[in-house]
């Protein structure tokens, strides 16, 4: 059976032939619904699903007494020092860990780094994309964004960017705010620096094409769904309940793949996914996709540049 999405546009389209020429109309049905199936179900490289993966970037960059699995009951004037190792543990052990299994996977991710961080931790800021990683930007520290006025919101985001091109030498072209919080301003900066895809929407499982000023932007939808910062620190889950629930959504969207465009997202933070449970329950999850054929993993700012050239790709 067809999507919901392709039946509407067959029907559409049989309706305006009809009205044309009747007899001819159903000869074309078939003809019809397999130029639409096949414009909407590939990928332009040919992959049945895309996976992305998102690796975030974020410790050393947080204030002091930022959120923590301890208790928020730290008293006021004091630093909250148990959990700033908490944080260090995202540096010191979870990305080096998780970039040795993303080797070991042959699988390449997108790291949104935080500007204070990558400039606390430059030695590995670099390796992530001499490992062949992408470096997106993801603000210079935790500030609060959405309430900035317009120049102060461009410098923060310029000053991340700076700082990521400055240690690594990579130019960022893909931008998350933090907790997904960006502001009325923030893509109208965004493309005025040059970049082309943001992440801060949750609202569909593939691609799609935005106007910012006048121009192409693409959004490239993230998660909370398949996010360890949700489910592990926000609800408890156990890593085998993570790896059951993302499966779950893989094996979802590997089935509605036959007929549609399917990306699936997931999200790693450093010192949560970089544990060694977490970093297992990848290694397991990510081998399960591997058996599927027409599964590939990009980094973001690919599955931006396949949607930007792709004249099929949803616009909104």
């Amino acid at each position: 059976m067809g999507s919901r999405r392709n039946f509407i546009k067959q029907t559409g389209i049989i309706g305006m032939v009809g009205l044309i020429n009747p007899i001819e109309t159903f000869a074309e049905v078939s003809q019809t619904k397999s130029f639409l199936s096949a414009s909407k179900t590939k990928w332009t490289d040919g992959s049945r699903l895309v996976v992305s993966i998102s690796m975030q970037f974020e410790a050393g960059g947080q204030p002091d007494n930022a959120e923590s699995p301890f208790p928020q009951n730290i008293q006021k004037g004091y630093i909250d020092l148990p959990a700033a190792t908490w944080y260090n543990y995202g540096y010191k052990e979870g990305i080096p860990r998780m970039l040795d299994n993303w080797d070991k996977l042959g699988v390449k991710v997108t790291s949104h780094m935080v500007g204070t961080a990558v400039l606390k931790n430059p030695e590995l800021a670099k390796e992530i994309v001499q490992r062949g990683h992408e470096a997106a930007a993801h603000g210079m520290n935790w500030s609060t964004q959405y309430t900035m006025p317009y120049e102060e919101e461009k410098k923060f985001i310029k000053d991340g960017v700076d700082a990521i091109k400055n240690i690594t030498g990579f130019t960022a072209i893909g931008y998350n705010a933090n907790w997904l919080r960006r502001g009325t301003n923030t893509l109208n900066i965004l493309q005025e620096l040059g970049f082309k895809y943001h992440i801060d929407d949750i609202s569909r499982d593939e691609p799609f094409i935005i106007q910012v000023k006048n121009k192409d932007f693409a959004v490239v939808p993230y998660t909370l769904r398949c996010n360890d910062i949700v489910l592990i620190e926000g609800k408890n889950f156990s890593a085998d309940q993570f790896l059951q629930q993302v499966k779950m959504e893989f094996d979802q969207l590997y089935a509605e793949s036959e007929t549609q465009r399917r990306q699936m997202s997931i999200s790693f933070h450093d010192r949560i996914g970089g544990t060694p449970q977490m970093v297992k329950a990848a290694n397991d999850l990510i081998k399960y996709m591997q058996q599927h054929k027409g599964v590939s993993f990009k980094r973001k700012d690919e599955i931006a540049e396949m949607a930007l050239q792709d004249k099929t790709t949803i616009r909104e």
